[in-house]
């Protein structure tokens, strides 16, 4: 009973973790107008996202594949959850739900790859003292929605794997021992017993 409770927490925090990274590669906010020098006058932001203007259109395409990667989890675990009964209980509702966490984990680290990427190219040009201050950019809000993204989707992989791997196949007998022989009232064992 427990360890259902722990899937579905896995399940609640990937579902969580799935749309945050839908939010972030929707948002327009993966990099915004930096207020320095001449700038801190003007009040006008300027935000770009990852459709807007993406050097990298492998990041547009990781987040895309993270995206329906993550419904594909979403579907996979559900179909294996305890709390369903679209298979018989047994080893194979727990392998299919082990692989629904995996492609979670696989979810937040591909989705970690633009996020880290499109980070460095920001900071790296913010540093860069050959952009003029005008065109320098900060760190958006979209990319810290993306890195919390990340992390609710590996911690609830973790969890998905962790409470199906620790589940006891109920298919399976336990281990059957035989008890201890006692002395007879006489203090010694039985003799048709000794070899």
């Amino acid at each position: 009973m427990a360890s259902a409770a722990v899937e579905i927490l896995g399940l609640g925090l990937g579902i969580l973790g799935w749309v945050g990274v839908i939010l972030a590669c929707g948002l327009p906010m993966w990099q915004v107008s930096a207020f320095i020098d001449v700038n801190i006058v003007v009040a006008q932001t300027i935000w770009e996202g990852l459709w807007m203007n993406c050097v990298v259109q492998a990041g547009r395409a990781l987040t895309v594949i993270v995206a329906l990667l993550g419904l594909v989890a979403l579907m996979v675990t559900v179909v294996g959850a305890q709390c369903t009964n679209c298979i018989r209980p047994g080893k194979m509702k727990s392998r299919i739900v082990i692989a629904g966490g995996t492609i979670y984990i696989l979810c937040g680290v591909l989705v970690l790859v633009p996020l880290c990427w499109f980070a460095n190219i920001v900071i790296s040009d913010f540093y860069d003292p050959s952009v003029p201050p005008s065109q320098k950019r900060e760190i958006g809000a979209a990319l810290y929605i993306g890195w919390a993204a990340t992390a609710l989707l590996l911690f609830g992989g973790c969890l998905i794997c962790c409470c199906s791997c620790l589940q006891r196949d109920e298919t399976s007998f336990p281990v059957k021992y035989s008890a201890p022989r006692r002395p007879t009232s006489s203090g010694e064992y039985d003799k048709k017993n000794y070899v």
